[in-house]
């Protein structure tokens, strides 16, 4: 096994990890919050999967960018729900089970609809954004799914035993990611600077802050779900993303660079973004 092979399957047990993780904490009624609320859910996709892809259309016709930037910007907004939000939520102040919900159904939803967007968004740019289905399917099933489902079952048998297992994987799942991802941005910086200078830094702050703005507005009037939906709505899935360039786009050298400086700039974006919705929380409940 290569160091590569080594890193990438480090992230996948890092991810696999963190999801369990929150499985130990749901239950049932988490996972299908959004079937209890129809308007919420249709809101919801409205702004993960048809929203955030006419963004990324407009950013690209905007912007004069490299080929890498426009192909890693289509095949973000292609990348619906990533599977370290939840944690990110609750501690801006977001509501748990909808965080959870929302990871449940969003990724069952992108089964049938990424493939969709996909073929609609390469018709467009006249280029093959395409993945087989099942290629779909096999990530969203095993890297949150799976896990997410079989934290909860051990929940259901053992809910002390669950509540005491759910930190220490969370704390090694998240030491095993800074460890897998430390030498991929170490490894992408030369080419994340030269991006810099092309308009693709740019390009992806526009990316991820539409994003927030469009989850804070099509929330509704709860702050704790404007939290989720925000941070939901501008944060994408890497494996789904990745998965769909390296299908698509095997020899284009500087895709992977610019997916990490997007990850890069999402998470310290959300930074004051979670900063300013928790003092908003707490001015909500000292008026209250």
């Amino acid at each position: 096994m290569n160091t590569q092979a080594l890193i990438l399957h480090c992230l996948q047990a890092s991810i696999l990890g963190t999801v369990f993780s929150y499985g130990l904490q749901a239950t049932v009624s988490d996972a299908l919050f959004l079937v209890r609320h129809p308007g919420l859910l249709l809101r919801s996709a409205l702004a993960i999967f048809i929203i955030m892809p006419l963004v990324a259309i407009a950013v690209v016709d905007v912007f004069a960018l490299p080929r890498a930037t426009e192909i890693a910007l289509v095949v973000l907004a292609l990348a619906p729900i990533p599977p370290l939000l939840p944690k990110k939520e609750s501690k801006a102040g977001g509501e748990g089970p909808y965080a959870l919900g929302l990871m449940v159904v969003m990724g069952l939803l992108a089964i049938l609809l990424v493939p969709l967007l996909a073929w609609m968004l390469g018709a467009y740019f006249d280029r093959d954004f395409g993945m087989p289905p099942t290629s779909i399917a096999r990530i969203i099933v095993v890297m949150i799914v799976l896990p997410l489902l079989a934290g909860m079952l051990v929940r259901a048998v053992a809910p002390a035993f669950a509540t005491t297992l759910a930190r220490p994987i969370a704390l090694a799942s998240m030491v095993l990611l800074l460890g897998a991802a430390a030498p991929v941005l170490f490894a992408a910086v030369p080419i994340m600077v030269n991006l810099l200078h092309s308009g693709t830094l740019l390009a992806i702050v526009a990316f991820i802050m539409i994003g927030l703005a469009v989850g804070q507005l099509l929330a509704g009037p709860v702050t704790q779900r404007q939290t989720v939906l925000a941070l939901s709505t501008a944060s994408r899935h890497p494996a789904i993303a990745l998965a769909i360039a390296k299908t698509n786009f095997p020899d284009e050298p500087f895709l992977a660079a610019t997916i990490v400086l997007y990850l890069l700039m999402v998470t310290l974006l959300a930074i004051p973004y979670i900063k300013w919705r928790r003092r908003t929380e707490s001015s909500a409940s000292g008026s209250a």
